[in-house]
């Protein structure tokens, strides 16, 4: 098992290349099971979730080729052999499930388990199972975690109960070959669904309102191969914004879409953090004074995840780590996942002082100076969050069971040192 050792308390400095969204990328893999052509994805980070995608594509039956160094994937699914998805990889990775609507268009039956993931919480598939059901799929429970979904699928008014970035995309790809319309309300709009249905469009698909709570999919017989680029990765920039600030390093970062960015950076700004952005890039000034800019706001309202375009759950755990390093008293409302802000706790045997209400709400009381300690990842976005703290730390911080962190930031301890941080990869 591997784990990062650091010393804390460098501030970084330098550039910081942008990587591919992880979230659009694995959907976009999915996506090429929908044609028997070509599918070349450009701008494809190294992170481990990517391996797992594309090994369960083999296992369907895929021709995958993975150009790490230049970042491309070449993805031909011309015969699929079948339509049972492997259970062992599903259960690495949640987003296996956006398997299921290509393979149920395309092949008219999929299997599949219950996926893993990060273990933050419940995150059951009822409005997975609710659209696809909904477009004439037949559901069926073949085990106590495996289940199947089988029949021809024909347009219709999908209405999702919650805007389900998952669900969303399923049931988008599963309708771009069903016969007829399909609707879709209350639909996530998060960006990486916006690039799916671009990209499907450029396959021959005819969707409007990508990016929006109500998408429109006219079917169609067949889809084309084609070209497309992964879009930047957002919650990787406000991880860099968040780790120049409780540094005090200056960083570069780009390229930016700073579309993406407008949310995450207005609730920064109400701790202090102040950038600039230059063309493509996102400036983070060095020597930043912290300090909670409105403590009414940050006491009674504070950050709360909520869906695009509102404040993302993927950057809790960070911002989390960036308040403990602000003067001032800020409220954090997890609204989605229950098990994301356990992981707090651990941070208070470094010296913060938060406040643990309850499974969903944490107060965090800063300005506080952390001190090393050994801590285990229990998931991605509080495995960086760790890594964060012993940036900032004083001492020698470990942070075990980094495997979570290779699914979001690939080789991101050469990243740091480049940047000027001590930390090392040890192999244990």
């Amino acid at each position: 098992m591997s784990r990062f050792v650091i010393q804390g308390g460098k501030p970084l400095e330098g550039t910081v290349q942008t990587i591919g969204n992880k979230n659009a990328v694995l959907k976009m893999i999915a996506a090429a099971l929908l044609t028997e052509e070509e599918v070349h994805l450009t701008n494809v980070s190294g992170i481990s979730d990517v391996d797992v995608m594309l090994e369960m594509l083999e296992a369907l039956g895929a021709i995958v080729r993975y150009e790490k160094v230049t970042q491309e994937v070449f993805i031909t699914a011309k015969d699929i052999k079948t339509t049972t998805v492997p259970s062992e990889l599903a259960k690495k990775l949640r987003s296996s499930n956006v398997l299921l609507g290509p393979l149920l268009v395309r092949m008219g039956h999929v299997e599949s388990v219950v996926p893993g993931g990060d273990k933050i919480g419940p995150r059951e598939m009822t409005a997975h199972f609710d659209g696809l059901t909904a477009l004439g799929a037949t559901f069926k429970h073949t085990g106590e975690d495996s289940f199947a979904l089988s029949g021809k699928l024909s347009g219709t008014d999908v209405h999702l109960y919650e805007p389900s970035v998952t669900a969303t995309e399923n049931v988008i790809m599963a309708a771009v070959l069903a016969k007829g319309n399909t609707v879709i309300t209350n639909a996530a709009s998060e960006p990486q669904v916006k690039e799916l249905c671009m990209m499907l469009n450029q396959m021959g698909t005819d969707i409007i309102g990508g990016g929006s709570n109500e998408i429109h999919i006219t079917g169609v017989e067949t889809l084309h191969g084609t070209t497309y680029t992964v879009p930047i990765d957002y919650i990787y920039v406000g991880t860099f914004v968040i780790l120049a600030a409780i540094t005090g390093g200056r960083l570069d970062i780009g390229p930016v879409n700073h579309e993406d960015m407008r949310t995450m950076l207005y609730f920064f700004a109400k701790l202090g953090v102040k950038t600039e952005a230059k063309g493509d890039r996102l400036i983070v000034p060095a020597k930043q004074t912290l300090k909670v800019q409105d403590p009414d706001w940050a006491r009674v309202k504070g950050f709360y995840s909520q869906p695009w375009p509102c404040f993302p759950s993927d950057i809790m755990s960070l911002a989390i780590v960036l308040a403990t390093q602000v003067d001032g008293s800020t409220l954090f409302f997890e609204k989605m996942y229950p098990g994301r802000m356990f992981f707090a706790d651990y941070l208070n045997g470094m010296g913060a002082n938060i406040i643990i209400a309850d499974p969903h709400r944490v107060i965090v009381n800063g300005k506080t100076s952390l001190v090393r300690r050994t801590l285990a990842s229990p998931d991605l976005r509080a495995g960086m969050a760790y890594v964060a703290a012993g940036l900032c730390a004083e001492g020698e911080t470990v942070v075990e069971n980094i495997r979570h962190i290779d699914r979001g930031y690939p080789e991101i301890e050469k990243v740091l040192t480049a940047l000027g941080a001590h930390i090392i990869r040890e192999e244990s």
